[in-house]
């Protein structure tokens, strides 16, 4: 749940979750619908679906956790992160989980843009620095609170770190921002089509041309186009960020009681599906029609 995401964001989810499902066998055996349910609101939904897949596996294996890099990987959604983070956390391996905090605070370090940096020879070849006290699950957590309450992205708490007289960045007259990423694409335009009842129910489909939504149920979401919307009434347009899409939203909806293949009705109000968050604010804007 953290991974993207802000504790004070993620802990009311993570609560609700562990309470639901306290064990690694009570997960593997839940439903995925029931899953994203619990998960609704939180975003970046990929994240659910591998850890229902990843308890389902290790499940299978008699609930044996892999102890190793290579066998992380192989699980759904564990990268090279996520990954590093594990052997230090449970095993206490001498691992660096290489974070977006964790990498700011080496680029400030050493006053190098992150894109230029190999984490992974930074780590090695510091090894017997950064592990010699043999507490190495402790300096994991500490190197990412660190980065998060400390070195922080915007106003880091420069003049009460202890690192700051090794810094450069510290030492720097212009303190430049290092971080060379871009953390959103261009913004791109989308007309959305809505079919609506006399019920307050609204049409939805799974066969739409938008790649980062194609698991959900929507309605017709198309590439903004100049051609007259004939028979479609024009309700607003908005903004919607998901995570580094940037979206322009053009609402259009219809009164209709019959609906093209493949949709189903949905209502608006009082829904017990997962519905994602994209879809939700759809529903807030034509509720009152």
């Amino acid at each position: 749940m953290l991974q993207q995401t802000q504790v004070k964001t993620a802990l009311p989810y993570f609560n609700k979750f562990v309470k639901k499902y306290p064990t690694l066998k009570s997960l593997s055996k839940a439903k995925e619908k029931d899953i994203m349910k619990l998960w609704e609101g939180l975003g970046y939904y990929r994240r659910a679906k591998n850890l229902l897949a990843t308890t389902k596996i290790i499940s299978k294996s008699k609930n044996n956790i892999p102890k190793n890099y290579e066998d992380f990987k192989k699980l759904p959604g564990i990268g090279d992160y996520t990954a590093n983070a594990l052997l230090a956390f449970i095993y206490d391996k001498p691992r660096l989980a290489f974070d977006g905090n964790v990498k700011r605070i080496f680029s400030r370090l050493l006053y190098k843009k992150e894109d230029t940096i190999n984490f992974k020879k930074l780590a090695e070849k510091n090894k017997d620095n950064f592990f010699k006290f043999k507490r190495n699950s402790d300096l994991a957590e500490a190197f990412i609170e660190f980065g998060a309450l400390i070195c922080k992205s915007k106003n880091p708490e420069c003049l009460r770190c202890p690192l700051k007289n090794n810094c450069k960045y510290f030492k720097s007259s212009k303190q430049i921002n290092l971080k060379s990423i871009n953390k959103f694409n261009k913004e791109k335009d989308y007309d959305i089509f809505c079919h609506i009842n006399k019920k307050k129910q609204i049409a939805l489909t799974k066969s739409n041309q938008i790649g980062f939504l194609k698991t959900f149920f929507l309605p017709v979401v198309k590439e903004k186009s100049k051609k007259k919307k004939q028979d479609w009434n024009y309700l607003e347009s908005y903004k919607h960020s998901i995570s580094n899409k940037r979206l322009k939203l053009n609402l259009y909806y219809k009164f209709s009681n019959q609906i093209p293949r493949n949709f189903q009705w949905q209502p608006l109000k009082n829904n017990k599906e997962f519905i994602p968050s994209f879809t939700k604010k759809i529903f807030y804007k034509l509720r009152n029609l």
